[in-house]
């Protein structure tokens, strides 16, 4: 809740006017709770989670030519009540393991400074501090990930059920054993615990958190897609190898960047497979060129 009464006295205790995103921040939040607010990251991760997989549900549905020869495993289709069976599993999960989650962390949250008073953020603020959750957020995974593969128990009890989808589909981004959740959300509070934020941040970061693990589970390698200008990213084919190899992968366990797994020597499988990958898709390019059809292949 906002120390302010009015715009005006807002205005007056900052010395300027208000940007036209602060007065749309003040005459949301003026009359609402930070705890309020606080639980607004789980009403936007269901929103964003059932809304951004969508374009890629009527693709995989098309099955059209055009988009045939992006999909890492077209071998592998899935129905729409299959789709919908996944939507449902993880819409259960959110509600009985980030609902309690969201609960039980906000003291943290309010304990670490995050704060939901006026000014908002400057956009390069906002822009440096979501690269430094990014990074923190990808090492961390990188060891928790890696963890639950090393050690059998973790594999089979829990993370086994997020391996379900060997040829990954957008909607499994979140499919995972609700302990899993849990275990690898603390990777993604530890940059903002690190380095506290403004609410509009916090929220702003697992929203682009949520964003960026449904492309990397698409199943689809599109070379127009905006992230493949981000240094360092994996992207679909990165991780469609790690779902692809299974319980026996020790390749890819990071979950945004690859310099984890290029410097702890985790990504040679993926290195030499994805090598000849490339060779056999631009094989297939060809034959398409001259055969007028998109053919299937799948990764290896």
């Amino acid at each position: 809740m906002l120390p302010f009464e009015s715009i005006e006295e807002a205005s007056m205790s900052l010395g300027r006017n208000l940007t036209f995103g602060e007065t749309l921040w003040f005459n949301y939040t003026a009359d609402k709770s930070d705890f309020y607010l606080y639980c607004h990251n789980t009403i936007f991760l269901i929103i964003f989670y059932s809304l951004v997989p969508l374009p890629m549900v009527m693709i995989e549905l098309l099955r059209s030519k055009k988009f045939e020869i992006y999909k890492l495993q077209p071998k592998t289709t899935l129905t729409l009540s299959e789709m919908m069976e996944c939507y449902r599993k993880v819409l259960m999960t959110f509600v009985f393991a980030v609902g309690p989650l969201q609960l039980f962390s906000y003291p943290i949250i309010e304990w670490v400074g995050i704060r939901t008073s006026l000014p908002l953020p400057s956009a390069s603020e906002v822009f440096w501090q979501l690269v430094v959750y990014f990074v923190v957020e990808d090492y961390a995974n990188y060891w928790l990930h890696r963890m639950l593969h090393h050690y059998k128990w973790g594999y089979d009890k829990i993370h086994s059920v997020h391996h379900e989808y060997v040829a990954p589909i957008s909607f499994a981004a979140p499919y995972a054993h609700w302990a899993e959740i849990i275990i690898l959300g603390l990777a993604s509070f530890l940059g903002p615990l690190l380095v506290p934020c403004h609410m509009f941040t916090f929220l702003l970061w697992f929203v682009l958190r949520q964003i960026e693990a449904i492309e990397t589970h698409s199943g689809y390698e599109f070379p127009w897609s905006p992230s493949k200008y981000i240094p360092f990213y994996g992207g679909a084919i990165y991780h469609d190898y790690h779902h692809f190899v299974g319980e026996s992968c020790h390749s890819n366990f990071a979950s945004v960047f690859t310099y984890c797994d290029y410097i702890y020597g985790t990504d040679k499988g993926y290195r030499y497979q994805k090598e000849a990958f490339e060779k056999r898709r631009e094989k297939l390019r060809m034959e398409e060129k001259v055969n007028g059809s998109a053919p299937l292949f799948k990764s290896e």
